[in-house]
């Protein structure tokens, strides 16, 4: 399998939002949680590949608030690399809970966190329809309702 560096940004470094658009639709929405979470790269080479934002919610819940790989990388296994990941920073720091949201409409996003050992644990009604401006859709459906996923690290 190909070796791929992995590192956690610095807080001063430059938010990657070129990445971080792949899997959020607007910066104002990343800038609501990025701030206040650990940004960290995957690498190949030189090149900046894949990302994956974490959110401490409390002391026993970490929150994967954006997970994203470049186009050329997808079905390749990367995301599950940083899934593992994810998975491997929570343990070391004791959390019992990796969490994730994904819309509805997401009908791949949800089947690969399923895959990686996540449940649905449940919905944040009409989570789309509050938070962004404009009618978002995926998969030909707006998106409406957040799918809560949950990984139990115990």
């Amino acid at each position: 399998m190909k070796q791929f560096t992995f590192n956690k940004t610095a807080r001063d470094s430059e938010t990657p939002y070129e990445l971080l658009l792949l899997a959020d639709e607007t910066t104002e929405a990343i800038d609501q949680y990025i701030f206040n979470s650990e940004i960290y790269l995957l690498h190949d080479g030189a090149e900046n590949i894949a990302v994956m934002a974490l959110h401490k919610n409390n002391d026993t819940e970490l929150e994967l608030k954006n997970i994203a790989v470049i186009e050329s990388y997808r079905s390749k296994g990367v995301g599950s690399i940083l899934i593992n990941k994810a998975k491997e920073i929570a343990r070391e720091n004791n959390y019992k809970i990796l969490t994730v949201g994904t819309s509805d409409t997401g009908f791949q996003q949800i089947r690969f966190y399923e895959k990686n050992g996540f449940a649905t644990t449940g919905i944040r009604k009409d989570f789309f329809i509050k938070n962004y401006p404009a009618p978002i859709y995926e998969n030909g459906l707006q998106m409406r309702d957040m799918v809560i996923l949950e990984f139990l690290l115990f």
